[in-house]
């Protein structure tokens, strides 16, 4: 076969464009997206929400399903009604979402704000992606989603400092300021408000790259009306392989995301990384002494696809993208199982390596697959549907998530646990068992908790600590049946590479 001609493999100003967009959109979001789970549930931050576990898996549910399933509909729009028009949309949701979220600190007013931010995003993925698709043909997809997730990462790994940056200003990292000890909470909740209204302007950046931007034609069907869409990308869907596809996806992705979604209230309850914060910039005095903010250690996961991104989709560009696949699944699984079962800080970033390294095998081909085997005017619909197993997945591994770290793994519960079962300071009341009597029967909030179990028995946090965590095991309970999830997903995905084989057109 001829080699395809050198000018039909470069990337044009369209193609590099879109990947700005992208980025300024990520760092938005990756700012907020890194602490927000701190924000939302952990018990001990002053200025957040103090949700409970089943709250936040509530929120990061319909937060999945919203920004991830819609986009099997909303990609069908964008190849209809133009990447364009619904670009600028989206980033209009995005920013009131974000000041929504600022500014509002009930449960349904905060829930309301990510759901319009949540909405956006479900605009904006399938519409920058189809545009993106358009430029990359079979020659040029490998490399170019490559360096499209690379982007992806560049802003992902920006946002966290920038949060951190905004937090600390707020002295909400330092308790031992005078400051903080007379306005803590005012300052703190001050932080919180700079950090989302931040990550509306950065999003607002993208109107002014907008009016660069050249619409690319996405091939399809423009006579459709509303109505006509929705139907056409329902039916679509209903193919078996892709249906199995997106499945064994969905139970992948309800492990992967765990890293990003639980882990950082993990990190603040349980890792040590004070060996750690001798060697970085980025430090914080907590109740168990100087640390590392929780998302400057998962930022290691950025930085280090930022690193290898480029590099690694070189390596396995001649690989079967299923097979790829595979590969990346058992590193990622591999990754979630060392960073889980550890409280030791650099045990734990050993652990995202492994993770990072399965993510880039695994992430960017996705979008490959599906852009490779959608047929002609049906990229944005296609890559519609690869937000599917993200929103199922997440979603449900959100609500997972709630159950067993809300029931056997934050520390504030288990401290509550401990006041219970291990000493007498009930004074002969019996607790029934039920994490939802916790507070009303010790008289503690989550909130106190682990201070009035340093009061009590008379330990300091570090000893309390390491107390909770050989007794309760947290580790085993929460990680465990998340990696058995993820396994799962490998032996199905070695089964459907199989099959594919014999499908020549889904050889890919």
């Amino acid at each position: 076969m001829a080699e395809t001609p050198a000018k039909e493999r470069t990337f044009g100003r369209t193609y590099w464009l879109l990947n700005g967009i992208e980025l300024w959109e990520r760092l938005a979001y990756f700012g907020m997206r890194s602490v927000v789970p701190v924000y939302i549930m952990q018990a001990d931050n002053p200025g957040g929400l103090h949700f409970t576990a089943a709250d936040k898996g509530l929120i990061y549910l319909f937060w999945f399903l919203f920004q991830s399933v819609l986009p099997m509909v909303t990609g069908g729009y964008a190849d209809r009604y133009g990447f364009k028009k619904m670009l600028f949309v989206s980033v209009s949701m995005n920013i009131v979402g974000y000041l929504m979220m600022a500014n509002l600190t009930s449960f349904v007013g905060f829930f309301s704000g990510v759901l319009v931010l949540a909405s956006g995003t479900a605009l904006f993925k399938p519409s920058l992606q189809g545009s993106l698709a358009q430029n990359l043909d079979k020659s040029t997809s490998s490399l170019g989603w490559g360096i499209f997730y690379w982007v992806v990462n560049v802003g992902a790994a920006i946002g966290p400092f920038l949060a951190d940056m905004i937090l600390t200003a707020a002295f909400s990292h330092n308790p031992n300021s005078i400051f903080y000890n007379i306005f803590g909470d005012v300052y703190s909740r001050a932080s919180w408000q700079a950090l989302f209204t931040t990550s509306a302007i950065v999003t607002g950046f993208n109107y002014l790259m907008l009016l660069t931007f050249k619409d690319v034609p996405s091939g399809a069907d423009k006579d459709k009306n509303i109505l006509q869409v929705f139907v056409y990308t329902i039916r679509n869907i209903f193919e078996l392989r892709l249906i199995i596809w997106l499945m064994i996806m969905s139970c992948f992705w309800l492990m992967m995301y765990q890293v990003w979604d639980l882990h950082p209230n993990f990190l603040e309850d349980w890792v040590d990384s004070s060996d750690i914060a001798s060697h970085v910039p980025w430090q914080y005095e907590s109740s168990r002494g100087t640390m590392v903010p929780q998302h400057i250690m998962l930022n290691l996961n950025a930085l280090w696809i930022i690193v290898f991104m480029v590099p690694i989709s070189w390596m396995v560009r001649k690989m079967r993208v299923l097979e790829c696949m595979v590969l990346g699944m058992a590193l990622a699984t591999a990754g979630t199982l060392v960073s889980g079962f550890t409280n030791t800080g650099w045990i734990f970033l050993l652990g995202i390596v492994f993770f990072s390294t399965g993510e880039m095998m695994t992430g960017p081909k996705k979008n490959e697959y599906l852009g490779l085997i959608a047929p002609p005017g049906k990229k944005g619909l296609y890559l519609g549907y690869v937000n599917i197993p993200v929103g199922i997945g997440g979603g449900f591994g959100a609500v997972m998530a709630g159950a067993l770290y809300g029931n056997y793994g934050e520390k504030a519960t288990l401290a509550l646990k401990y006041l219970c079962q291990h000493t007498d300071y009930l004074g002969g009341k019996v607790w029934d068992g039920s994490i939802k009597t916790l507070e009303s029967i010790t008289g503690i909030e989550r909130t106190n908790a682990m201070d009035a179990l340093v009061q009590y028995t008379g330990m300091d946090h570090v000893t309390a600590t390491r107390m909770l965590w050989d007794l309760y095991n947290p580790q085993y309970h929460v990680w465990i049946p998340f990696a058995a999830i993820g396994i799962v997903a490998i032996i199905a995905l070695v089964i459907f590479a199989k099959m594919a084989r014999k499908w020549s057109d889904m050889d890919a």
